[in-house]
């Protein structure tokens, strides 16, 4: 019997013939030999501009003590980044899909790296925040850039799961990492080099990407669209501007709720002008596809809710238990492996056999319980019996969390869109970093001051030694263990809070994600 492979027919049609069409290529095109260099590449610009977000916090005591800057002054150094870069995102991911994404990653490299060298020579207050922002400003052409060249350079192979992997682990990690390295630049060198040790990361990034990444091809350049980008940039600024004044003005200034109404309002006016655009500047299709959608919110309230971990953990390590900044960034080492163990197992293993939504609704799930058990803390807590397994389970939760919403958040998009896919996954984190920021701060805060006014009686305050003494269980303390116990309850409140957050976004997940893969 023949096959119907095998089958030909036994005479020719009679009859003028018709030209044959060009044979359709269906079968997926071979991957680049080079992709594992190209994500090494990629993943290190990437870990710079993570990293720099929390190395800096580190050196600024020292760089608040060498350039002679006050306390309200001194959250612009993080403020100025966090603004630049969460307001023209945006604009960086279309400006990679219209100009080349070789082109923009290595013209943001190199602004990188001469930001940050200026930043680090800065003999002023304002020299270091101009250079911030600028860091910000490049920072918004090279994350976008970065990510995009990942998608496209893995589409529809076996191994896009691994690079998401690597990538999502340095983007829950980073943070981690910019803590010890800190720590070890600002404790033996200076802190000058927090800013400096970007020139190393970006010259061999900018060589590898010389090396390795081939020209875009040039097609069709459609027109930059002007209104929408005016309308993103001033709702993105006036968001991250208000919940950074909420950090400092609270809640009910109207620094505060005056920029976030503006903010809302510049958004919901970039949304209806994207409806109408002919070449918008965000086309709705990206963020309206139910699994992309999932995934961008997904990363905004692990933003937000990475914050708790990063900042009042270090503030506990070092102001409670007197760790150095160098042992602190030790402390955070376990983290940099659970989350780079579980994002992998969490994009090669799981992500392709049950899809995204169980995944990441119970890393989530696992952050949550992680920041609840870690309101167990104490003043005189062990790191070894007491932080440390509930810093593992959050970990793990984070890299459950971070590289499949990656993944998803720029699957299927076209390479077209690849760029501006990629900036709102990378819009997601930074604002909700800056939620995280203004938030958290704000209950932690106030959680210290009510803590203190209920333990110090009236009595003591009426001696004049309120300075001196104070109570708690009924008993009399000094007055510097209650501004201890004040710290570590502000701590566990803010844990609480985090931890609320994770569960939020526990519900999101598991209610927005498709099932299935």
């Amino acid at each position: 019997m023949m096959s119907d492979t095998a089958a030909a027919p036994t005479s020719a049609p009679t009859g003028p013939r018709p030209a044959s069409p060009a044979p359709v290529r269906t079968d997926p095109a071979e991957p680049d030999s080079r992709r594992w260099l190209i994500l090494a590449v990629v993943a290190l610009a990437q870990l710079m501009v993570v990293l720099d977000a929390t190395i800096v916090n580190i050196a600024l005591p020292s760089a608040q003590h060498a350039l002679h800057f006050s306390n309200i002054e001194r959250q612009w150094v993080v403020t100025a980044y966090a603004l630049a870069f969460g307001s023209l995102l945006l604009l960086g991911g279309r400006l990679t899909d219209l100009i080349g994404r070789k082109a923009t990653f290595i013209t943001g490299l190199l602004g990188f790296a001469g930001a940050s060298a200026a930043g680090g020579a800065a003999s002023s207050f304002g020299m270091l925040v101009v250079a911030r922002a600028c860091q910000g400003a490049f920072g918004a052409l090279l994350a976008p850039a970065a990510l995009s060249l990942l998608t496209v350079t893995f589409a529809g192979t076996k191994d896009r799961g691994k690079a998401f992997g690597v990538f999502g682990a340095i983007a829950g990690a980073g943070g981690a990492v910019g803590l010890l390295l800190g720590g070890v630049l600002t404790q033996y060198l200076d802190w000058r080099w927090c800013l400096y040790v970007n020139l190393i990361f970006a010259a061999i990034a900018c060589a590898g990407a010389i090396v390795l990444l081939r020209r875009q091809p040039a097609g069709p350049r459609p027109r930059l669209d002007l209104p929408g980008l005016v309308a993103e940039a001033a709702g993105m600024f006036c968001v991250v501007y208000g919940f950074s004044n909420a950090a400092s003005d609270g809640w009910r200034s109207p620094a505060t709720w005056g920029f976030l109404a503006a903010g809302v309002a510049s958004l919901a006016a970039f949304g209806y002008l994207e409806s109408k655009a002919r070449q918008p500047l965000l086309p709705l299709r990206i963020v309206l596809d139910r699994n992309r959608a999932a995934a961008y919110l997904s990363i905004l309230i692990t933003g937000a809710g990475m914050f708790g971990i990063f900042l009042f953990l270090t503030y506990y390590l070092q102001e409670t238990l007197g760790y150095s900044p160098v042992t602190t960034g030790v402390a955070f080492l376990p983290m940099v492996g659970a989350v780079m163990l579980c994002a992998n197992v969490a994009n090669i293993v799981l992500l392709p056999r049950i899809g995204p939504k169980f995944v990441v609704a119970s890393g989530m799930l696992a952050a949550a319980v992680g920041l609840a058990w870690l309101t167990r803390i104490g003043v005189h807590s062990s790191y070894v019996t007491t932080v440390l397994p509930p810093l593992l389970l959050a970990s793990a939760g984070l890299g459950f969390v971070m590289s499949p919403s990656m993944n998803t958040g720029t699957a299927g998009v076209a390479p077209s869109d690849a760029g501006v896919a990629s900036a709102v996954v990378n819009t997601g984190q930074q604002v909700g970093g800056s939620i995280g920021t203004s938030l958290l701060n704000t209950m932690a805060a106030s959680a210290a001051t009510s803590y203190l006014a209920s333990h110090l009686t009236p009595r003591l305050l009426i001696d004049g030694r309120a300075a001196s003494r104070g109570t708690t269980g009924g008993r009399p303390v000094e007055m510097h263990v209650l501004v201890q116990l004040a710290q570590v309850h502000s701590y566990t409140v803010a844990f609480w809070w985090a931890s609320g957050l994770f569960l939020v976004g526990a519900v999101v997940a598991a209610v927005l994600f498709r099932r299935g893969r």
